[in-house]
């Protein structure tokens, strides 16, 4: 027993090679459609990655807080007042249910010039609280982050970022511990280091300082100002999150004496609504990317049960022959639907294969990191998916073989002679 049937490969492949053309265009619809979900697939996967990216450097828990103007008069009040944050924003916090981890920032403005012995620069310097690496992707590589012994002692410290250590410090090359303790002077205001971190974000946030909050409110006379408040609200879903910031607004114009319905005087960034609507961008978008492309496969596997009517219709008197030979009624749908299955395994294939080169090439031409703050970033398509697709393309070929096979296997041999 041959566990190949030689004879009958032979004659399939001699088929489809005396029908270049017709086998060609088939081949082509059902290539194209996989094609189409690899390519579709992988710059969809390269969009989410990248807009993924940018989200990293921030908890996509987090409220964002900032004072702005107002622009409804109450209580006597004029329009336009500036919102200013104080200590005692930050510390009404505590009493906001939901609220998980919370910082404040002050921004050093012109006084940020920084030195070590002959060297000095500038650099973006954030004034905040301990819970503040909780906001940022802030990754402590030497040393340690600012603590709350620091803001209650005031104490002159200051946690310094990767490339600022490195323009700095000549020694950070070779003892990437060497600052850690080491004296540079901020403004004319010496300031201890105590740690160096490396962020998840970008270089940019490396390029930071940041020192205790009510240090810098005394060292540069910043009396109890604060910037901008974040906080984060643990798994709080979007519509729980809005409540929450509803509630800061509310706590808030009691306390700075505004409008409850002013939107403008207390500003509120709500990341995790951000996110979620991303998230329903990408779902809108998989989801569009799957019909259109199982609507081309569709087509390609309609293409293939045409071209398998055809064929039968050609063979008729062929196989009335066979059958009139003693050729079985398997022996007949086999040779019909293992062409069905040649013809749309190959063509998936190539189409698979297409569509992985098309998104290799995606990766050199953009490169793995999207470049910078990119919203397309490291395209790739999920194989299993991509096979699982050609499985069930191979099965509907088979299916669009079989039945008109069957249905002239069925049929009796005087009568398949006689067909024209």
């Amino acid at each position: 027993m041959r566990i190949i049937d030689i004879d009958k490969w032979s004659e399939i492949v001699d088929t489809l090679f005396r029908h270049k053309l017709r086998t060609s265009l088939t081949a082509l619809g059902v290539g194209w459609g996989i094609f189409m979900l690899v390519l579709l697939l992988g710059a969809g996967k390269g969009l989410q990655n990248g807009v993924e990216y940018n989200f990293r450097d921030d908890a996509v828990n987090s409220l964002w807080v900032y004072g702005g103007q107002t622009s409804i008069a109450y209580k006597g009040m004029p329009v336009g007042r500036q919102i200013q944050f104080q200590n005692q924003d930050y510390d009404a916090l505590e009493n906001i249910d939901g609220v998980e981890y919370k910082s404040g920032r002050y921004y050093l403005r012109g006084e940020s010039i920084t030195r070590y012995k002959n060297k000095s620069s500038s650099y973006n310097t954030r004034c905040v609280h301990p819970d503040h690496k909780y906001l940022e992707g802030t990754i402590m590589d030497n040393g340690r982050f600012i603590n709350q012994t620091d803001l209650d002692k005031k104490r002159k410290v200051v946690v310094i970022g990767k490339l600022v250590a490195k323009e700095l410090f000549e020694e950070f090359e070779t003892e990437p511990a060497f600052p850690v303790g080491k004296w540079i002077t901020i403004g004319d205001i010496p300031f201890q280091v105590v740690g160096v971190f490396s962020d998840a974000g970008n270089e940019r946030e490396m390029q930071y300082m940041y020192l205790p909050i009510t240090t810098a409110q005394l060292a540069f006379n910043a009396n109890n100002k604060i910037n901008q408040l974040m906080m984060t609200v643990g798994n709080a879903s979007v519509e729980e999150s809005n409540q929450i910031a509803k509630n800061i607004q509310q706590d808030f114009a009691k306390r700075h004496k505004f409008s409850p319905e002013d939107d403008r005087a207390v500003r509120v960034r709500n990341n995790v609504e951000e996110f979620e609507k991303f998230q329903m961008l990408f779902l809108f978008i998989r989801g569009f990317v799957w019909v259109v492309s199982l609507m081309t496969i569709l087509a390609g596997i309609i293409g293939v049960s045409n071209i398998m009517l055809i064929i039968v219709k050609e063979r008729t008197k062929e196989i009335g022959i066979r059958k009139a030979l003693g050729a079985t009624p398997y022996s007949i749908v086999s040779l019909i639907v293992s062409e069905a299955i040649v013809i749309t395994s190959v063509a998936g294939f190539f189409g698979l294969t297409l569509g992985v080169g098309a998104i290799m090439g995606m990766k050199i031409l953009v490169g793995d990191g999207g470049g910078g703050d990119s919203f397309f970033r490291n395209p790739e398509v999920d194989l299993y998916v991509v096979l699982v697709a050609i499985g069930l393309l191979v099965i509907s070929g088979a299916l669009a073989g079989f039945f008109p096979a069957y249905r002239a296997a069925k049929i009796a041999p005087i009568v398949a002679l006689r067909a024209d």
